[in-house]
């Protein structure tokens, strides 16, 4: 639409003040429709890419905005405490000690299973063999060659260079390192020991980068180095990844087959487990449920109950059509036996104390 000014009108004319008024609330109403966020959350790098194209996806289909900040699960759960978020993101979760210290309860909503892959960086790109022993020590620093004798046992048609092992890891909050710590825990008594589980922990030997990509880029910088980063971003970067021997003694590659199948167990009602170093025959033996946190109780903060059902109606589409966008980037659906205990938790979000829905 074009408006002009006769040579008769000045601009203290009515119609001019009516022009310039149509035109900055025409401005102002595209500019809310543009910038208005619905929802605002901010957690793991671990699932950032699915959450990512989820929240694209979910815009398309409804019209209504989520952000999504990747900033490691510590600092997701700490947003989330200080009601900075609607939702946090994390591979960790919450102790029972943690949320008995919380007044309102903090709810876990599994969103998909995901494979923390051991990667490196050696000439010819080769395919690594590595038992739970060879893991916990190259990490602990005692093997500090790659010519060492146990890996080449190991991998006896492979070449593998007299270079030193530069161990890289996360240096931010994370989850992806909880699961991994928690994984090398268990498979070394020398590593509970010594260094233990943690988001974040005191690592015997090595470099630190922030992220999952921090790390990524370090990795492919300085040969001979190893780190582990969520399966995404091994494929993503096309690394090189290990084979691990899992529980049952079998070498398994982190393929989201193995991953569903290390998740074939019983999970409690409140989903909240840890599954690595599953018993499961195929199972990929780093393989994790990653989660959305948020608060059971709804109205806090002035929050409006429309925006309450904006966060049900968002996480039902996570464990529903969202499901679908799991493969493609390298995460393993949730399994149809956790579905039915994940739609509970969102069915007991309450707005005032009472259901929400």
């Amino acid at each position: 639409m074009r408006f002009f000014l006769s040579k008769s009108e000045s601009i203290y004319s009515p119609k001019f003040f009516f022009v310039v008024l149509f035109i900055f609330c025409a401005g102002l109403g595209r500019s809310d429709a543009r910038e208005a966020v619905i929802l605002n959350g901010a957690g793991a790098t671990f699932p950032a890419p699915l959450y990512e194209k989820w929240i694209d996806a979910y815009e398309e289909e409804t019209g209504k905005r989520v952000t999504y900040k990747a900033r490691g699960s510590g600092e997701g759960i700490r947003l989330l405490l200080a009601k900075a978020v609607d939702f946090g993101a994390t591979d960790a979760m919450l102790s029972d000690e943690d949320l008995a210290r919380q007044k309102t309860a903090i709810l876990h909503l599994p969103t998909c299973l995901g494979a923390v892959a051991v990667t490196y960086h050696l000439p010819a790109r080769p395919e690594l063999k590595l038992n739970r022993q060879i893991v916990a020590d190259l990490f602990l620093g005692t093997i500090t060659h790659w010519s060492d004798q146990r890996i080449r046992r190991l991998n006896p048609d492979l070449h593998l260079p007299a270079i030193p092992i530069n161990v890289v890891h996360r240096s931010d909050s994370s989850g992806t390192s909880f699961v991994f710590t928690d994984y090398l825990s268990r498979i070394s008594p020398k590593w509970r020991l010594k260094v233990g589980r943690g988001k974040i922990v005191k690592w015997p030997s090595g470099v630190g980068a922030d992220g999952n990509s921090g790390v990524v880029t370090v990795v492919r910088k300085i040969e001979g180095s190893i780190g582990y980063v969520s399966l995404g971003y091994a494929e993503k970067h096309h690394l090189p990844v290990a084979m691990l021997e899992n529980k049952s003694g079998n070498y398994v590659r982190p393929t989201l087959e193995a991953v569903t199948a290390a998740a074939d167990v019983e999970l409690p009602e409140d989903t909240r487990m840890l599954i690595t170093d599953s018993p499961s025959v195929k199972g990929y033996p780093i393989s994790a449920f990653t989660y959305l946190i948020f608060y059971r109780e709804q109205e806090y903060l002035n929050r409006s109950r429309d925006r309450a059902k904006t966060l049900d109606d968002f996480f039902r589409w996570i464990i529903g059509p969202g499901q679908a966008y799991t493969r493609a980037l390298y995460y393993a659906p949730l399994p149809e036996s956790v579905v039915p205990k994940a739609r509970r938790i969102i069915d007991a979000l309450t707005y005032g104390k009472r259901p929400l829905r």
